[in-house]
């Protein structure tokens, strides 16, 4: 009986304290932190409606270092391909890579349509010096399409270009790589995911599939081929960043034909990319 007594004053006591704690009948606010972000649950009273238990305050906690590595996943570039044409057509039709009547001005491209799309896996930003000067590596795909103004015929076994009595409506070269990007980037405002900077480097691309396509009213033909391209290919690439427009720009270190003609591609557009 004593002990019952004992433990009921106990009790007593216990809820007597926290009537005292907490006489107003308000709640602290409860406060999470996930990541750069602070969940503030509003204080008030303990016994709200179902509206009120879902007041809520998000804020962005101010002045945090950004992390030292940070992946950006599937970013794409859309933009245009064209290439600086120093070929010896004389040469080329002596080693029966050309045809006659194929030169310069027939190997010009339609500016409008010859595009580049590229698609990357993922890239990553490595801290340097103080999130301002990084590392930007990155995996993907390069898809070059080469549109030709003129009725132009890439032919295989033997690999030579010749014109067509054709009229085409659709006359296009893909030269797809697979490639690595290895870049410095320098970002003026480390702690804005919406930055200034920039970015330049190399990059290394394997050829792994090259197309000649056609199209005649509704008749479409594919030819497929390595054509005597390059298998590999090395760029010089840079980066722009200007808050939410972000462009790009590559132009290879060197001729993109194993023999007969002497081009250089580049490649410029836009970059859609978290940072």
């Amino acid at each position: 009986m004593k002990k019952i007594i004992f433990l009921s004053m106990a009790l007593g006591l216990a809820m007597a304290t926290f009537a005292q704690t907490d006489s107003t009948g308000n709640r602290p606010a409860d406060t999470i932190r996930v990541g750069g972000i602070i969940i503030v649950r509003k204080s008030g009273p303990k016994h709200k409606t179902e509206k009120e238990e879902q007041e809520y305050h998000i804020k962005r906690r101010k002045g945090e270092e950004p992390s030292n590595l940070s992946t950006n996943w599937w970013i794409f570039d859309i933009g245009f391909s064209n290439y600086t044409d120093k070929s010896n057509y004389t040469n080329s039709l002596l080693s029966g890579f050309t045809s006659p009547g194929v030169g310069e001005d027939q190997m010009k491209l339609r500016t409008g349509k010859s595009r580049n799309v590229n698609v990357w896996f993922f890239m990553q930003k490595l801290n340097i010096t103080k999130h301002v000067l990084n590392l930007k590596y990155g995996l993907g795909l390069e898809l070059n399409n080469y549109y030709f103004d003129d009725n132009i015929q890439f032919n295989k076994k033997p690999t030579n270009i010749s014109l067509s009595s054709t009229n085409f409506k659709k006359a296009k070269l893909a030269a797809d790589y697979l490639t690595v990007s290895l870049m410095l980037n320098v970002n003026f405002t480390p702690r804005r995911s919406k930055g200034f900077g920039f970015s330049g480097g190399i990059s290394a691309g394997y050829l792994y599939s090259s197309r000649f396509k056609t199209k005649v009213n509704n008749d479409v033909k594919k030819v497929k081929d390595g054509f005597d391209l390059e298998r590999f290919k090395l760029s010089y690439i840079g980066e722009l960043s200007l808050g939410p427009v972000r462009f790009y720009a590559s132009i290879a270190m060197k001729n993109m034909w194993g023999k007969g003609l002497d081009m250089t591609p580049y490649n410029f557009g836009f970059r859609f990319s978290n940072w």
